[in-house]
């Protein structure tokens, strides 16, 4: 008989664990819960979740809950024995996530105890990081609180950006969750607490927290970059404009002072110096480094801040 998942999850890091699990004929995925569809764009036109457009494509069932209560989670309830989460992006309440039999899972990309919260990739690669990974948990009331069922260590690329990061780390979670859960469900596997003494925590990113100083090095605000790069992606002003930062490299020795523009697009630093690869001012697309000079002379001397 096949076991049954309720899987609740709406960015692209869930994709590959959803995908995965639908493909095995050992489970039966009773519904998808995913956040509701949202505008986006200039437009505003309403768009569905990555979640949701896999989840169609494999003829899934699909919940959409503008908010997840008891209540309203009654009246269209899936009956199943595991509930799995990843990257779903609001907290499922007690009362839900204690309903089925083997209780509910979530797929987190840091190594717990370390980076519980909402943004362990940034802040490993902001960090400098050598390594991360994946951990799979029983989730309790408190936010990545929960009992191991098992991690999986992953190297960090030298100066990997946010994206690829991210896409690697949602593959390491959904082949770490196809290798466990049969154990976890026959009972061979079994979790493991915390060690909450070496718990550490992330921040809710915004848009603040992609502003560049210049004061800091080179390597640090190239982390900054690399970072943000999806969202909300570094940024600095020049001229009262916003300039958006995607991509840059890190240039040893300078005499230029923070923030000041050299031929090239070459930025002093607190220490050393970035080249601008490709970059977005306000009004404009985002352009590699030869075609923004192209459209903007001028800029030797001014100051980024």
């Amino acid at each position: 008989m096949k076991n049954k998942i309720v899987f609740f999850g709406t960015s692209k890091f869930a994709v590959p664990a959803l995908e995965k699990l639908a493909q095995d004929s050992s489970y039966e995925i009773a519904a998808v819960v995913t956040q509701p569809d949202k505008p986006a764009g200039r437009k505003q036109e309403l768009l569905p979740s990555p979640v949701k457009v896999a989840a169609e494509k494999s003829g899934l069932k699909i919940l959409q809950f503008p908010k997840l209560e008891i209540e309203n989670w009654k009246l269209k309830f899936p009956p199943a024995e595991i509930y799995i989460v990843a990257s779903y992006g609001k907290i499922i309440p007690r009362s839900i996530i204690d309903l089925p039999q083997y209780g509910t899972l979530n797929i987190h990309p840091s190594l717990l105890p370390r980076y519980r919260g909402p943004s362990p990739i940034q802040t490993a690669i902001l960090n400098g990081d050598e390594e991360t990974g994946v951990s799979i948990m029983l989730l309790d009331e408190e936010m990545d609180h929960g009992p191991i069922l098992e991690s999986r260590k992953w190297e960090i690329e030298n100066r990997i950006a946010f994206k690829k990061l991210h896409n690697q780390l949602a593959d390491v979670g959904a082949e770490l969750l196809a290798e466990i859960l049969p154990k976890y469900l026959s009972g061979e596997l079994k979790p493991r607490p915390q060690d909450h003494a070496h718990a550490t925590f992330t921040k809710i990113i915004t848009k603040g927290d992609g502003r560049i100083d210049w004061k800091k090095s080179a390597d640090e605000i190239d982390r900054v970059v690399r970072a943000f790069g999806v969202w909300p992606v570094a940024w600095t002003t020049i001229d009262g404009k916003r300039l958006k930062i995607y991509e840059t490299e890190i240039v040893s020795a300078s005499n230029l002072k923070p923030g000041e523009i050299d031929e090239g697009l070459l930025v002093g630093a607190g220490k050393n110096a970035l080249q601008l690869i490709e970059l977005q001012l306000e009004g404009g697309k985002k352009q590699k480094n030869a075609e923004f000079l192209r459209g903007h002379s001028g800029l030797i001397g001014k100051i980024l801040v």
